[in-house]
């Protein structure tokens, strides 16, 4: 008989479950690290599980051990039967080793087995198919919008959870409720953008874009086409003042003005989409000099809006659709013209191409028959040419742009671009516009200035192929039709949101 080492009080069901339950937890915890020592970029969540989700069993465990001895003793005070398991191993009996040997082989396989799969199955939790395809019908928007992206090949989880358990265990939390709303059918349509409880972009989207190194300016080109016969071609080049920058860098200015070290801008909006900000303020770090801007037209008084919940702008405030883009019709036609997937030789096709992407329908299978069907019935009625000498234009055409629908409109979801103000730009949200409006004025008078030249440079526009008027110092800006100056008097998206 083997002899024990600890008092017998210790060999109780109790007590020896819990070194059981310590045991496995403790060496799925160093199996676990052992993984994340080998592998060159382990999984985010593997460091939570090992130093956070595991203790836990861990020590309960651990605390099971004196509990039953504790449990054991009063027992036998108190003059009843011992509790504790009895049983010998003789190690001096073949077969008594024989099974000690099997038990033990099969425990530690079984041990391993069991920490591996608990690993891999928290590595799929934290996967683009599990986030995307689990509740396909739900998620289908967001997944799809996201595979087209910049961000396509950032992990779901690095942007909606990041590092950390205080924000791991905030997100389970959340897909808990989300699990439920999906069994139940009782989840909205569309899905809201969850904008007052998103991480920081400083502790997430700052992990890899890093606003104190952003300068200088950056070349971009807007390719237009005209509502025309000729689908006539407008090209407006840009120098984009990316700006930010600190200090150290020189002077700082330009779009990541907001962004820089050296300022903070908080503001304060009405609406849950934060669109409408009637009351904003900007500190500068260095001189702690604080200049508050007030709507001309807030429909409340300054000392109401001051006492609202005040927001920090950081970089989701204006890319508030890094992932999950839905682009209105007019983007969609005038880029497939651009790089040539529609042909401007189709006449009308800029208008009646939005026209088709316009409409609400039902399905998504009754809009990719009424896309084909509306073309088709128009260019055989008015342009028959066309269709008899050139099919595959319209062909092309048509399957362009029921791409483009399956991948930007989900009838199902009610999603579209509508509902999903894009804050990058002015033209068809209000985006800079929200603040750089030219009707946000401070106490001495200095207004948040809506001079396009605050963010932008214009080199170039028109309808040649290349520029023919070229100024690094930048020209006034001139609108593709000829509206006088209603396009200075009046907000881009009143014309061109296409709602």
């Amino acid at each position: 008989m083997s002899k024990r080492r600890l008092p017998d009080i210790f060999y109780n069901p109790i007590s020896i479950g819990g070194a059981a339950l310590a045991t496995v937890s403790l060496a799925t915890i160093i199996f676990l690290t052992l993984v994340e020592w080998i592998q060159e970029h382990s999984p985010a969540y593997i460091g939570i599980i090992s130093y956070v989700a595991l203790p836990v069993p861990l020590i309960l465990g651990l605390l099971l051990i004196p509990l039953g001895a504790w449990r054991e003793r009063r027992r036998l005070r108190k003059g009843q039967p011992a509790s504790r398991l009895s049983f010998t191993v003789d190690l001096a009996v073949p077969r008594q080793r024989a099974a000690l040997t099997m038990f033990t082989s099969v425990s530690a396989i079984v041990l391993l087995l069991t920490a591996y799969g608990s690993y891999r199955t928290f590595e799929w939790t934290e996967s683009v198919e599990f986030c995307g395809t689990t509740c396909h019908s739900v998620m289908e928007p967001e997944h799809t919008a996201y595979q087209y992206s910049p961000h396509a090949r950032v992990k779901c989880v690095d942007c909606h959870v990041g590092s950390g358990a205080g924000w791991y265990v905030r997100s389970k939390l959340s897909g808990a409720y989300q699990v439920y709303a999906t069994l139940a059918d009782v989840y909205p349509r569309p899905i809201p953008t969850p904008i007052a409880n998103l991480r920081p972009a400083q502790e997430t989207c700052e992990q890899c874009h890093w606003p104190s190194h952003f300068s200088a300016e950056k070349k971009y080109i807007n390719t237009y086409f005209k509502s025309d016969e000729a689908n006539t071609r407008w090209t407006l080049g840009l120098l984009m003042k990316i700006g930010g920058g600190s200090s150290e860098r020189g002077p700082s200015g330009g779009i990541h003005w907001h962004m820089n070290v050296a300022n903070e801008v908080t503001y304060v909006s009405t609406d849950p989409q934060r669109q409408v900000i009637p009351l904003v303020r900007a500190k500068n770090k260095t001189t702690g000099v604080v200049t508050e801007y007030v709507a001309q037209d807030a429909a409340d008084g300054i000392d109401t809006l001051r006492s609202r919940s005040w927001a920090t702008m950081d970089c989701i405030d204006c890319h508030n659709r890094p992932s999950h883009i839905y682009r209105p019709p007019a983007r969609i036609v005038d880029q497939s013209l651009a790089h040539g997937r529609i042909s401007t030789d189709l006449p009308w096709i800029r208008e009646k191409g939005m026209g088709v992407l316009k409409e609400e329908y039902t399905s998504t299978e009754t809009a990719l028959d009424s896309i084909a069907l509306v073309l088709r019935d128009f260019y055989q009625k008015e342009h028959p040419a066309i269709v008899n000498e050139h099919p595959e234009l319209l062909a092309g055409a048509i399957e362009e742009l029921q791409t483009q629908y399956k991948r930007n409109f989900f009838p199902r979801m009610k999603v579209r671009w509508s509902v999903y103000p894009n804050n990058i730009g002015h033209m068809t949200d209000l985006g800079c516009f929200r603040c750089h409006d030219g009707k946000h004025s401070a106490a001495d008078g200095r207004v948040i200035s809506k001079d396009c030249n605050s963010c932008h440079t214009i080199l170039y526009q028109g309808t040649a192929p290349l520029p023919q008027t070229l100024s690094v110092a930048g020209l006034p800006f001139e609108h593709p039709e000829d509206i006088g100056d209603a396009w200075n008097e009046m907000n881009c998206v009143e014309c061109h949101s296409g709602r």
